[in-house]
């Protein structure tokens, strides 16, 4: 057994967190921080819970008591809370905001398909974007055999939770039911990443990324519409992807066409990949909370402590 200790627990993400690691059989969760609902019960915050837990939020910790601890607070405050501490020995750290992604500070990039036996070693490992993980899944295969030889053109729609708990005007339900809009268009966040990681392992690729995110009408999910230039057909296209992620855990090449329904509520990726014309289309879907946030960040714990990679993420899709 372990002990987890989460900072930041009032979120979605550390909502999924909790959920996660009560019922994983090799962690305990010592601590749930949030400044705002110290002393309040997990489950008022947390409803998903109720049953799960009698815990409350605390606004003092202890980290020599804990072998990870889990940032989950807001883009931009992880460095601020690191600066801050004096760490314990051995204390390993998985930073869910976007602070470290540039692997600084010792961190290592935390998406396994790419990065799995440095995660294995790994004292700190800052977890990917969502959208990040989705389209880095649909090109890792060309990437890494050399074959991105021309721009890439990635439309991705996410549900509203991948926004975040506090509402906004593009986040309340009578604005996004029945509804479909454009965001931050060729500029958002997750495009340095995604660069800089897809360079990593093909040096040369030096061409644009064209993202179009967009916001659905949905809670939950990410599907990323993938297109670039490849001179392979499509056989031999689906052998790369096949052999790429062959060892992977749960990344899945689909011979199908796929959808949100398949993955949503599970720690799964499927990609799809045919060809038309000279242009290859990749489909990927993730669920946004647990592939793309909580669910690849316990999976990166498995790995750090020497688990089963799949321990306490043997989830079930609702399909309907």
């Amino acid at each position: 057994m372990i002990r987890a200790g989460i900072i930041g627990g009032a979120g979605y993400t550390a909502g999924e967190l909790i959920r996660l690691l009560v019922n994983h059989p090799q962690v305990e969760i010592a601590f749930v921080h949030s400044t705002s609902n110290a002393g309040n019960l997990l489950t008022e915050v947390h409803g998903g819970l109720e049953g799960e837990t009698s815990m409350r939020f605390c606004e003092a910790y202890d980290l020599a008591a804990v072998d990870v601890v889990f940032l989950c607070s807001a883009h931009g405050q992880s460095k601020g809370w690191l600066a801050e501490q004096q760490l314990p020995e051995g204390l390993r750290i998985i930073d869910l905001a976007q602070d470290f992604r540039d692997e600084s500070e010792g961190f290592v990039y935390g998406l396994p398909e790419m990065n799995r036996e440095r995660i294995r070693r790994a004292r700190r490992v800052a977890n990917p974007g969502c959208f990040a993980t989705a389209i880095q899944l649909a090109l890792l295969p060309l990437a890494a055999a050399g074959l991105l030889q021309d721009e890439v053109h990635v439309t991705a729609v996410t549900g509203s939770t991948g926004a975040g708990v506090k509402p906004s005007s593009t986040t309340h339900f009578s604005w996004r039911a029945a509804n479909l809009s454009v965001y931050k268009a060729f500029t958002h966040q997750h495009l340095l990443e995604i660069g800089r990681n897809l360079r990593l392992l093909e040096p040369a690729f030096d061409h644009e990324i064209n993202f179009v995110p967009m916001r659905g009408d949905f809670t939950r999910g990410i599907l990323a519409s993938v297109y670039t230039s490849c001179p392979l057909d499509e056989e031999a296209a689906r052998k790369l992807y096949a052999d790429y992620y062959a060892d992977a855990a749960f990344t899945h090449v689909a011979e199908r066409g796929v959808d949100l329904k398949q993955v949503v509520n599970t720690n799964k990726a499927l990609v799809h990949a045919a060809r038309h014309g000279s242009k290859l289309h990749i489909v990927s879907v993730i669920d946004n909370l647990l592939k793309g946030a909580s669910g690849q960040a316990v999976q990166n714990m498995n790995l750090m402590f020497g688990f089963d990679e799949k321990e306490g993420l043997r989830l079930k899709a609702s399909a309907f």
